[in-house]
């Protein structure tokens, strides 16, 4: 086979797997079938009883009118209602919506999603905000760095009493809810507990690249992202150690501290609806249960992620090559705490990584000198036997001995790049440090905005015509295939590229075009010595 061939399918499965995962990013795992929404019964196995403790007298209840309760810390400012400690407001300090100076902060609850309660706690289907009588123990916190505070929801249900109590710390996203279940009468009852999540979008919808999702995690991660999916309804068999909905950049997520919850998803009404579900909660007479729990609201940035329970963490994915994206990104992070610009920092990863592969490549472009110059003999044998296909294989597996050429010596060292390619690819693509960060802010000698923000797309499609440009110009410089239709379909691969690159992030499109100019220096270089020679 000739080194062309081998070449062209490389590049049209990569082309293809770009293509694929920017268009039809796949699920983990299929849906499971249409079950029970967040709000409804669903059968279930009945599970063992959670402890039970004795009580005491229960202080008498007084409910109180509903206010809200604000927490502030150093990264978030939360609302909560009084009357169930349903999320009202979100806000993220650090986080804008835009790269205006003065543009609103981002606010995971919209007033869309305010009204299917994020947060809610529903008990046997019932929603308890509405359902029950509430009060309040403590009131607005101010937290400073290292600093915690706590507030208490004190509901009354018939003769259950609830009470949900919060604890936030001032350096983290991640915030605990003790649950208390106390039951008052004379005879034991069987619960079924839930607290949902409700998110209207994490994601713009021209952002392709970066959906709003819906993923859990048990043995593994599992992600389901088709909204046809979620409307009509899915469930997760017991055993989910958290639940969440997502974007690249941003992430809700309930995480559980005992087993025995399975988790439910819906889309409705335009608001993606979450619930960590725990069936057959059994409370004896005059006793009490305690079900802990924990949320996540914020930025998915590994930092914080590798606190929180469950393996919370395992939501940052960058695919099949995760263990090599990671590391790279971590890369990048190191060369930016020097040069102060993520920009900057993707161009010195890029030559990094060329400096490393530079042996492998090198010896990729020899063989495909080595092979431009047997291109005379090897035009003479496909006109001499263009009609016997077998023949001239024969003799172009007899000209590659001859002169000592390896066909496929030319890619195969461009195959073992890949992952490394594929790796950063997601990452530049999923990493929340490029959003919003800006590598050439502004046009030069001018105040039109340019590359303000690396996770949008370039404003101007500058950058993804000029790789598009040194796409062609190298494969001016390779040589040309015999076939006359490989030859087309290679010089057709820059337009595609250019077409797929034009609304990616400008931070991915600047890694591959310092890749493609590098790789045209090395080329050159190889060219120019072999001519001396």
């Amino acid at each position: 086979m000739e080194n062309k061939r081998v070449m062209l399918a490389v590049v049209l499965s990569l082309a293809v797997l770009l293509a694929w995962n920017f268009l039809f990013p796949t699920p983990k795992k299929p849906p499971q079938p249409p079950q029970a929404t967040t709000s409804e019964a669903a059968p279930a196995e009945a599970k063992p009883a959670t402890t039970a403790a004795p009580i005491g007298t229960l202080s008498a209840f007084a409910p109180t009118p509903g206010r809200m309760i604000t927490v502030k810390t150093p990264l978030y400012t939360a609302v909560f209602n009084s009357l169930g400690g349903v999320l009202d407001s979100f806000a993220l300090t650090g986080y804008r919506q835009t790269i205006a100076a003065d543009s609103p902060l981002v606010n995971l609850v919209s007033d869309i999603s305010r009204q299917k309660a994020p947060l809610g706690l529903l008990i046997n289907g019932q929603p308890t905000w509405q359902a029950a009588q509430w009060s309040i123990e403590g009131g607005d916190l101010d937290l400073s760095q290292g600093q915690s505070g706590a507030i208490t929801f004190v509901g009354q249900l018939g003769d259950l009493r609830i009470e949900r109590t919060m604890t936030f710390l001032a350096d983290n996203y991640l915030f605990d809810e003790k649950l208390a279940l106390i039951n008052a009468s004379s005879t034991p009852v069987s619960l079924k507990v839930a607290t949902a999540l409700a998110v209207e979008k994490l994601s713009e919808k021209s952002e392709s690249y970066n959906v709003t999702k819906v993923a859990y995690f048990d043995t593994g991660l599992h992600t389901v992202t088709d909204v046809k999916d979620l409307e009509q309804g899915v469930v997760a068999d017991k055993g989910v150690k958290w639940a969440s909905v997502e974007s690249n950049y941003f992430i809700m997520a309930a995480v559980t501290l005992e087993p025995g919850y399975l988790a439910k998803a819906k889309f409705e009404d335009g608001v993606y609806r979450v619930a960590m579900e725990k069936d057959a909660v059994s409370v004896t007479a005059a006793s009490r249960v305690d079900l802990p729990s924990a949320y996540y609201l914020g930025p998915k940035e590994t930092a914080y992620l590798a606190k929180a329970p469950g393996n919370l963490s395992a939501s940052v994915d960058y695919g099949w090559f995760d263990f090599i994206a990671k590391p790279l990104l971590i890369l990048l992070d190191f060369l930016h705490g020097y040069v102060g610009n993520y920009g900057v920092a993707i161009i010195l990863l890029t030559i990094i990584i060329k400096i490393v592969f530079w042996p492998l490549t090198h010896k990729s472009y020899k063989s495909m000198d080595q092979l431009r110059k047997l291109q005379p003999l090897m035009a003479q044998i496909r006109e001499k036997y263009k009609d016997d296909r077998q023949k001239m294989n024969e003799e172009m597996m007899r000209l590659y001995k001859t002169y000592k050429v390896n066909p496929a010596g030319g890619c195969l060292p461009m195959v073992v790049q890949i992952p490394v390619f594929i790796g950063l690819y997601q990452a530049l693509l999923n990493a929340i440090e490029l959003r919003h960060a800006p590598f050439i802010a502004h046009v030069p000698f001018t105040d039109i905005v340019w590359l303000a923000d690396l996770s949008v797309k370039d404003p101007f499609y500058v950058t993804p015509i000029i790789m598009g440009a040194t796409m062609f110009l190298q494969q001016k410089m390779t040589p040309a295939p015999g076939d006359p239709t490989q030859a087309k379909l290679m010089l057709a691969l820059p337009v595609v590229f250019t077409f797929m690159f034009l609304n990616f992030p400008s931070g991915l499109v600047v890694y591959w075009l310092v890749n493609n100019v590098l790789s045209i220096a090395q080329q050159w270089h190889l060219i120019n010595k072999s001519k001396k020679a």
